[in-house]
């Protein structure tokens, strides 16, 4: 009867509850000591969605499996705001300087398609044009063309 069960869970402070209590319920893992192992493995994630995957075996064991947050919850939580904006061409709900991006980028790295810094970062500053947030108070649409011509090269080539 091993398994395995995947959930989105709020960092450090997962609990037996709903998502995880139903799905554990009925396995032979003990659900206080999984919740305990996520909430110690994920506290740094204090507050953000965390993609969290649980293996267990028929004789109680299991392992947990730590994602990254989805890019979207970083830049919320690095920029400190809790909702992106309605009209994210238009109204903008925070500011981003390039070394946060960095930041989120290098957190990200694992989970992107990018090969290096300066691409992740393009990554991050695609989602950051979807949620309304500008970079270095200029239009994130705009970030590409910016990394592209080399305006960010002293941050990103470190």
């Amino acid at each position: 009867m091993a398994g395995t069960i995947e959930a989105l869970v709020p960092g450090g402070q997962a609990n037996p509850g709903p998502p995880l209590g139903p799905e554990l319920g009925p396995t032979p893992v003990d659900v206080q000591d999984v919740v305990a192992e996520i909430n110690d493995e994920t506290a740094a994630f204090d507050g953000m969605e965390v993609p969290v995957t649980v293996e267990y075996d028929d004789d109680g064991s299991f392992t947990i499996e730590v994602g990254v947050p989805p890019t979207a919850e970083l830049i919320k939580d690095e920029a400190g705001f809790d909702t992106g904006s309605g009209e994210p061409q238009e109204n903008f709900v925070a500011d981003m300087s390039i070394e946060q991006v960095k930041k989120v980028a290098e957190q990200k790295s694992s989970d992107l398609l990018a090969y290096d810094t300066k691409a992740a970062a393009k990554e991050v500053g695609g989602t950051c044009a979807s949620l309304g947030v500008t970079i270095e108070g200029e239009d994130a649409r705009t970030f590409d063309e910016r990394v592209d011509a080399g305006e960010y090269d002293d941050v990103l080539d470190e």
